[in-house]
């Protein structure tokens, strides 16, 4: 029977699957991997690709691997949280649930909504985080171990076809196990150069460790930002991010998500996080109205997937919102 590995088994993973071009060095639980050519500097691309040849890219590059796109999930989740909020709620079935199929495998281009991302002093979201992104993920049951080690040997190809070559990527982490209700597991974060891109976990159900699984995870608006090195409000927003408080576009972003896929602003229900995400736009933010902005963002999540709400439905929702609020506003 496969069964999880013990901690100390990870750093031989990875060196039997990279090889010799790769130094792994442990230090008590932690853990790094790094180039042994590492020290050449990072030249951005001269040209930017745009949000669809993005993430066209990726899917090539995972296809090549052998490794199909897989449907979006649906952002009404309603199980252990109200909207989905990481592509690896596709392998509750399976890790929680014991289940022998997941809701979705392979690559996962998943619209998310989440509060937590990391903050300023101010109260204002640090660079590289935003309320709504499309979290990159490849989400897979395994069914050995050595396949944590194999899934980031494969990550690093389909990076460099970004043109984020292996030898500006690094690995680092502990190797201690953690818990969280019935499924434990084993993190390690990557990054380009200095800039954190995401994580690579291997999860296994505590009671049943046979049922192995592997979540490798960043945001594609992330990747363009290692890309590109461009400004990350000017990278998201375009010129809307001269003209608007980072905050008010940033909520208007995830309004628009959440409208397009039916989720209207209510008092009670998945619908309050709607209108509390428009309670950050005043009606004085754009006295000839949204429609441009909501357009822009319509556009981009419907590169991932179409929305089920159209555009001048999503703004014409929105705007009675905001401006509701106050009737001198129209």
């Amino acid at each position: 029977m496969t069964r999880a590995p013990a901690s100390s088994q990870v750093p031989y993973l990875f060196r039997k699957v990279l090889g010799p071009r790769w130094e792994i060095t442990t230090d008590d639980d932690r853990l790094e991997i790094r180039h042994a050519n590492r020290g050449t500097p990072y030249e951005p691309p001269r040209r930017r690709l745009p949000w669809p040849d993005l993430l066209s890219a990726l899917e090539q590059a995972f296809a090549e691997q052998g490794v199909p796109r897989a449907e979006c999930l649906p952002l009404r989740w309603g199980r252990e949280t109200e909207l989905t909020i990481s592509a690896v709620q596709a392998l509750d079935p399976y890790l929680k649930q014991g289940h022998p199929i997941p809701y979705r495998r392979g690559f996962l281009p998943q619209p998310v909504v989440r509060f937590t991302g990391q903050r300023n002093a101010d109260g204002s979201l640090r660079d590289g985080f935003l309320t709504s992104f499309v979290n990159v993920s490849r989400v897979e049951p395994v069914s050995d171990s050595s396949a944590y080690a194999t899934v980031l040997d494969e990550w690093l190809t389909v990076l460099s076809r970004l043109g984020l070559h292996a030898r500006h990527i690094s690995v680092h982490g502990r190797l201690n196990v953690w818990r969280r209700r019935q499924v434990q597991g084993i993190t390690l974060r990557f990054r380009h150069v200095d800039l954190p891109l995401g994580d690579i976990v291997l999860l296994w159900n505590t009671d049943h460790p046979e049922a192995l699984a592997v979540d490798l995870g960043t945001a594609v608006e992330r990747l363009a930002w290692a890309r590109s090195r461009a400004p990350w409000h000017e990278l998201v927003f375009g010129r809307a991010s001269a003209v608007a408080p980072f905050a008010v576009l940033d909520s208007l972003r995830a309004a628009t998500l959440l409208i397009g896929n039916g989720i209207k602003p209510s008092a009670r229900g998945v619908g309050s996080i709607t209108r509390r995400l428009l309670t950050k736009v005043p009606a004085s933010a754009s006295p000839l109205g949204f429609g441009n902005m909501i357009r822009v963002c319509h556009e981009y999540w419907s590169v991932v997937e179409p929305l089920q709400v159209a555009w001048p439905d999503v703004t014409r929702i929105l705007e009675a919102e905001v401006f509701g609020r106050d009737s001198c506003s129209y």
